[in-house]
């Protein structure tokens, strides 16, 4: 049953995927309606992104005060009803209201999930259920360009998301249907760190050196997804000339790598624990080798572009592995009653990161850096995430309530 828990999220997050993508694919024929530069097509982003940061954390929290069940009907409803408003934008104003109300209710979802591997898993299948979920990702980014596409084909672009909105609302009566309560908590005491203690306060998480090495960590590796997700369609567009068919025979390519790596990156850790690893040697060889694969990306803008697709789908394979693994270590960490705290502030971090580097993008771009300087920039940060997750979680072990409190031990 459990099993099935995980795959009906991980249905959730591709859904997730899909609305997020529709604008960057569509973004050629939306352009025809309502002109875009590259630095408003960056704002876009960046009011998705910032929304989306601000729920992450609000999200994490109203999932810990809500639940996972009764959360991820009010987030997925929420995020529906925003994916459907794209269709009624007339200008740019319009569109990034519609992305900054897409991004709050998809804020959610990601702390949603990491608690409900949090309460359905134990640690030894945590790594693998996450891997499940993350994929969820790698199918909403495969369906997005051929459906796009062909949606483009023989309608007009503003019924792309009322097609996704009618998505969420069906995974959400599946959800109300077969989403089932947690288990016992003495099944989820191993790893997870459950407590009856009452959930600290933000600014005790916020002073946990665990916390800032993930957030941090998350920070700089999602600069680069975020980017490599908003603009590859755009990408291709500009400096390879494909068209819309072209984007939806060849785009879905790096996310069904990515797909690849979420299961890979899940499955490899677990089995590591598995042969006897310390839960810390299987998270943190995973990540150093997932770290590993993205610099290739430096190479994209000098290679001919069958190549190019090839290196963008191994940097979706090494990210999402690389992912997986980040947004699991909340709960091999922290106590149950504030995983999904913990992970909203992760993934606040992460939209952050994101915002930067894609107003950075849009900038170097309209100044005449290239796509060059971007992608150098791009291929260094998860290296540099690896290094900061080594200095700040020294040890994958669970947290004792009193070391979250800091001085002020629980009694």
């Amino acid at each position: 049953m459990s099993w099935r828990m995980a795959i009906l999220v991980s249905l959730a997050i591709a859904i997730s995927y899909l609305d997020r993508q529709t604008l960057p694919v569509a973004i050629q024929s939306i352009a025809r309606d309502i002109p875009l530069t590259n630095s408003q097509f960056s704002a876009l982003q960046s009011a998705f992104l910032f929304s989306y940061a601000l729920m992450y954390a609000g999200g994490g929290k109203l999932v810990d005060y809500l639940g996972t069940r009764r959360g991820f009907v009010v987030i997925m409803l929420f995020w529906s009803i925003a994916s459907a408003s794209h269709a009624l934008a007339t200008s740019f104003l319009l569109l990034a209201t519609s992305r900054f109300l897409l991004g709050m209710g998809e804020g959610g979802g990601f702390p949603a999930a990491t608690r409900a591997v949090a309460e359905f898993f134990s640690p030894q299948d945590r790594a693998t259920a996450m891997g499940i979920i993350n994929a969820g990702t790698a199918v909403g980014g495969v369906m997005a360009p051929p459906l796009i596409a062909l949606v483009l084909l023989d309608a007009n672009w503003r019924w792309i998301f009322v097609l996704t909105a009618a998505l969420g609302v069906l995974w959400t009566l599946a959800w109300i249907r077969f989403g089932q309560h947690p288990p016992p908590p003495s099944l989820n005491e191993e790893g997870s760190g459950s407590s009856s203690q009452p959930p600290p306060p933000w600014i005790r998480l916020l002073v946990v050196r665990e916390t800032w090495g993930l957030v941090t960590a998350k920070f700089l590796s999602d600069a680069a997804w975020f980017f490599y997700l908003f603009w590859l369609p755009k990408y291709l567009y500009e400096a390879r000339g494909f068209d819309v068919q072209a984007v939806g025979t060849y785009a879905w390519m790096p996310s069904a790598a990515a797909g690849v790596g979420c299961i890979v990156g899940g499955v490899f850790s677990s089995h590591l624990v598995r042969r006897g690893f310390s839960l810390g040697a299987a998270r943190k060889t995973a990540l150093g080798l997932s770290a590993a694969l993205m610099p290739f990306v430096i190479l994209i803008p000098h290679i001919p572009v069958y190549w190019a697709i090839f290196i963008f789908c191994l940097a979706y394979f090494g990210q999402q592995s690389w992912s997986t693994l980040v947004m699991v270590l909340p709960a091999d960490l922290f106590p149950q009653t504030v995983v999904g705290s913990v992970a909203g502030l992760v993934g606040f971090g992460g939209a952050l990161g994101g915002i930067a580097f894609g107003q950075m993008a849009g900038y170097l771009l309209d100044h005449g850096f290239g796509y060059s300087t971007v992608f150098t920039l791009a291929g260094m940060f998860h290296v540099a995430a690896f290094l900061l997750i080594l200095g700040f979680v020294p040890s994958v072990e669970p947290l004792a309530f009193h070391e979250i409190l800091g001085c002020e031990a629980a009694p």
